[in-house]
């Protein structure tokens, strides 16, 4: 089979697929992200993630590549990495109680040819988080690099009442539905 290349600096993408067995290796596809916006969240994330995958793939002809893109939308607004701690306050405190949704698109370009597709997730954050957790939360400061600004995997947990949909697209790669795309492509379980 084809060399598989992660068009993503993100360790957590990238662990993700090896954890499945999807040993890849990982390259920075030097895209700015900022001048791709479509007109929706979803829209935005799709051309993000053929962007990744296009510019690793001229790179990387003879493998087969897969870029991602997730992005986090709340009340029908796209919410990014916090750009302060206030603001990483003030979403946390208006996500309480409530869900959002998170969608990852992901592309994977092999022989020039681009399949893209989206997985989406819901969710919800405890009504019971008091405003010291989330301060105690901001403070630990894992998630201030993260879209949404927490980390499910992690101290943000203790955020998180309900995961509706596939857990690991909410980490950052749907690899449920990846696996089943390589499937039908012929790669088989490794040994």
């Amino acid at each position: 089979m084809k060399p598989i290349v992660l068009a993503s600096t993100s360790r957590w993408r990238l662990q993700i697929l090896n954890d499945a067995g999807i040993v890849a290796d990982a390259m920075d596809p030097n895209v700015d992200e900022s001048a791709l916006v479509g007109d929706g969240p979803v829209e935005t994330a799709r051309l993000r993630a053929i962007a990744k995958a296009s510019a690793v793939s001229r790179e990387r002809p003879n493998a087969l590549v897969i870029g991602a893109d997730q992005v986090i939308y709340f009340d029908g607004e796209t919410i990014g990495k916090p750009s302060d701690t206030d603001d990483w306050r003030h979403r946390l405190i208006a996500m309480r109680g409530r869900d959002h949704k998170l969608t990852t698109a992901v592309a994977i370009i092999e022989d020039g040819e681009v399949e893209a597709f989206e997985v989406t997730t819901v969710v919800r954050f405890r009504s019971d988080i008091t405003d010291g957790e989330i301060d105690r939360y901001i403070q630990h400061g894992e998630a201030a690099g993260c879209a949404g600004g927490y980390m499910v995997e992690r101290r943000g947990a203790w955020l998180i009442e309900e995961i509706r949909g596939d857990w690991l697209n909410v980490i950052g790669m749907p690899v449920l539905a990846l696996v089943g795309r390589l499937r039908a492509r012929g790669w088989r379980m490794p040994t």
